[in-house]
């Protein structure tokens, strides 16, 4: 298994993570549930209308954070804003409810990947396991 399948399979159990960026000097999290691995890259998704969207390139430097029963993930990098029809593509069939309601609201999808990425599994007093993604 790839680094990058890892941490695409530990987001699959968790099922919902936390996305982490800044606001000026304010940390800011939201839960998040998209992921899409495509050619061993792990691809993430939001509306380019949402704050975390400008958060993220505004200061590209981001952290996940998934919980798996008493394990827990960090993944952090730097957010790369990624166009690409024919990934878009693979996400309209992922999502295909929620891209309806971006094209009916005229919305864009903003796709992004972290560049440089580094994770670690922990469990409550260890580092379970550490990789570069």
């Amino acid at each position: 298994m790839t680094n990058a399948e890892k941490v695409n399979d530990y987001l699959d159990k968790a099922k919902v993570f936390f996305f982490l960026t800044t606001d000026g000097d304010r940390p800011k999290g939201r839960p998040f549930g998209f992921h899409l691995l495509v050619d061993d890259k792990l691809y993430f998704g939001c509306g380019t209308f949402k704050n975390v969207f400008r958060q993220l390139t505004e200061n590209p430097k981001v952290e996940v954070l998934a919980m798996n029963g008493d394990k827990f993930m960090r993944y952090d990098g730097t957010a790369k804003v990624v166009k690409d029809e024919a990934l878009l593509a693979k996400v309209r069939e992922a999502m295909p409810d929620i891209m309806a309601l971006y094209d009916k609201n005229g919305w864009e999808m903003g796709l992004f990947r972290l560049e440089n990425g580094h994770a670690e599994i922990r469990g409550l007093f260890e580092v379970i396991e550490e990789f570069d993604v």
